[in-house]
C-alpha cells in the first residue's frame, strides 16, 4: 500500500515496484538554494558542499519538499542538496538502475522492507545506526516506524513523512442517493455493489493499471480471511504458503468482486499516477475507493470544495464473516524512509547527516510537521497530537491516526516487504487475477515458485 506512502503524491504509498518505461517525468531539478543548482539527474550527487535527492512529484508534498529545501539551502549556503521529481513508477524504475550502476543520488528514498534489505545486502545505502545514537535523534519520530527500516538489527533509513494506512473513501453524496450507509461487514459491502449498480453508479474506484493499487484488496482479504499469519508465512518462506486454504478463498473473493462488478468498467486502463481514480470519486462517478491516507491530502488539493462541503467519508475494511482476522488490523507502510548512498562522498554524507538531525530546516522540522498536517497527511513525529487535534482534519486524522496506534497488526505493503523480484512477479500475477486471465490457484501455483527468492 505505494505505499507507499507512500506519501501524499499520487502514488503510495503509498508504494511500489512496478517497472514501466524510465523517463523522469515531472519537473526540472530544483536547488535548495531556488536557483538551477547541481541537478542529481546523473546520479552520485554533485561535489563536494552539494548533495542530491531524487522524490516523488505531485502536490502538496512535492511543494512541502522544496519549500523545505529552500530552507535548508539559504540556512546552509556551502551545503546545498539538489532534487529532481519524478512520477512514482518512473521514480521506481530510474532509481533501481541507478543503484545498480553505482549512480544513485546521496539520498535514496524508499518504502523500506526487502528492497532496503536488498540495498543493504549489497553494500549500497550506509549502516545509520550510529547516527541516531550519537543525535538522540531516533525518539523524534514513532518507535513503531523503524521496522521496516531496520535491516539485521541496524537502521539503513530514517523513516520520516507519513504513515501510509490503506482505507476505504466514499462519496457522502452518492450513498445519500441511494439512502446507504458505510458497510460495517463485507456481506454488507457487496450489498452496496448491487445498490449502486441498480442507480447506474459505478460502486469502486480502482487504478488497476498500476497494480499496486490491486494489491491492496489482497492484503486485506488475506488478512480479514485467514489473519496476518498468512502473510507472515509467505514472509517467511514457508513451501506452499500461498496455497494455504484461506489464501485461496481470498483470491477467489477477488475474482468474485470483478465478477460481481464491483469496480468501475475499464478500470485495467486507469492509473494511479495520474490521480484519475480520485477523480472517479469526488466527481459522483464511483461510490468507494480503497486507496492510501495520503489521497486524502490529494482531494483535498485537488478538490477543496468536495472536502470541505463535508462530502468525503471514510472507514476501515470491513471484516469478513466467519474470517479470523481481527477487523482493527491494518495494510500499508509505517513511513516514508530516506537512506544515504555508500557511493556519496564524505562532504555529501555530512550533509546526510546534517539535514536528518537540524531541527530547525531539517527533514522532520518543525515547519515541515505543521506542513504535513496542514495538508490532512498522517505526519509520524512523536508528540503532536495537539497539533492533530488542532487541524482543521481533524476528523480524518485522528481517525487515521488512532487506527494506527491500535492496530494489533500493521502489515507493510507485500511488495515493498517482499524481494524486488518477488514483488514484480506478485505484481504481474495480480494484473492477470484481476483480469480472470489465471485461477487463483494458479496465482497460488505461480506465486508458491517464488518462495525464498
Amino acid at each position: 500500500m505505494d505505499a507507499s506512502t507512500t506519501s501524499a503524491q499520487g502514488t503510495s504509498r503509498r508504494g511500489f515496484l512496478t517497472m514501466l518505461a524510465m523517463a523522469p517525468l515531472a519537473g526540472a531539478a530544483l536547488s535548495a538554494c531556488g536557483t538551477s543548482g547541481p541537478s542529481s539527474s546523473g546520479g552520485g550527487g554533485g561535489g563536494d558542499g552539494a548533495a542530491s535527492m531524487w522524490y516523488l512529484s505531485g502536490q502538496p508534498n512535492e511543494k512541502i519538499k522544496g519549500d523545505n529545501l529552500k530552507a535548508w539551502g539559504d540556512a546552509n549556503p556551502d551545503s546545498t542538496i539538489s532534487v529532481d521529481f519524478f512520477q512514482n513508477d518512473a521514480y521506481k524504475t530510474k532509481i533501481k538502475t541507478a543503484i545498480g550502476a553505482g549512480q544513485a543520488p546521496t539520498f535514496i528514498y524508499s518504502w523500506g522492507g526487502g528492497t532496503l534489505a536488498s540495498y543493504a545486502a549489497a553494500g549500497q545505502v550506509l549502516d545509520l545506526t550510529s547516527w541516531f545514537d550519537d543525535a538522540a535523534l531516533k525518539g523524534s519520530v514513532l518507535e513503531s516506524t523503524y521496522k521496516a527500516g531496520t535491516v539485521d538489527g541496524k537502521i539503513y533509513a530514517y523513516p520520516n513523512e507519513n504513515a501510509a494506512l490503506i482505507l476505504f473513501y466514499y462519496n457522502k453524496k452518492l450513498f445519500q442517493q441511494v439512502g446507504a450507509e458505510p458497510p460495517t461487514t463485507y456481506d454488507e459491502l457487496l450489498a452496496l455493489v448491487d445498490t449502486f449498480k441498480g442507480a447506474g453508479i459505478a460502486p469502486i474506484a480502482l487504478a488497476g493499471q498500476s497494480r499496486w493499487t490491486s494489491m491492496m484488496w489482497l492484503e486485506y482479504f488475506f488478512d480479514r480471511v485467514g489473519g496476518p499469519e498468512v502473510f507472515d508465512a509467505i514472509y517467511a518462506g514457508t513451501a506452499d504458503a500461498w496455497s494455504n486454504p484461506d489464501a485461496l478463498t481470498a483470491l477467489q473473493m477477488v475474482q468474485d468482486l470483478v465478477k460481481a462488478g464491483g469496480f468501475i468498467t475499464g478500470f485495467e486502463s486507469i492509473t494511479a499516477d495520474s490521480n484519475a481514480d480520485q477523480a472517479l470519486l469526488y466527481t459522483d462517478k464511483t461510490a468507494m475507493m480503497l486507496h492510501g491516507s495520503w489521497v486524502y491530502s490529494g482531494i483535498k488539493n485537488d478538490a477543496a470544495d468536495f472536502v470541505a462541503d463535508g462530502n468525503l467519508g471514510w472507514f476501515a475494511f470491513p471484516p469478513v464473516s466467519g474470517g479470523k482476522g481481527d477487523p482493527k488490523n491494518v495494510a500499508g507502510n509505517p513511513a516514508q524512509y530516506m537512506s544515504v548512498s555508500s557511493k556519496a562522498t564524505q562532504a555529501q554524507q555530512d550533509i546526510a547527516k546534517a539535514y536528518f538531525t537540524d531541527t530547525t530546516n531539517g527533514i522532520m522540522s518543525e515547519s515541515v510537521i505543521d506542513a504535513y498536517v496542514a495538508s490532512g497527511q498522517v505526519c509520524i513525529a512523536s508528540g503532536i497530537e495537539d497539533k492533530i487535534a488542532a487541524s482543521e482534519d481533524k476528523d480524518f486524522l485522528q481517525f487515521a491516526y488512532s487506527a494506527v496506534q491500535d492496530a494489533p497488526s500493521f502489515v507493510q505493503s507485500w511488495d515493498q516487504a517482499l524481494s524486488p523480484s518477488t514483488a514484480e512477479a506478485l505484481l504481474s500475477n495480480i494484473d492477470q487475477l484481476f483480469s480472470l486471465s489465471i485461477t487463483p490457484q494458479q496465482f497460488a501455483d505461480n506465486m508458491n515458485a517464488t518462495l525464498g527468492q
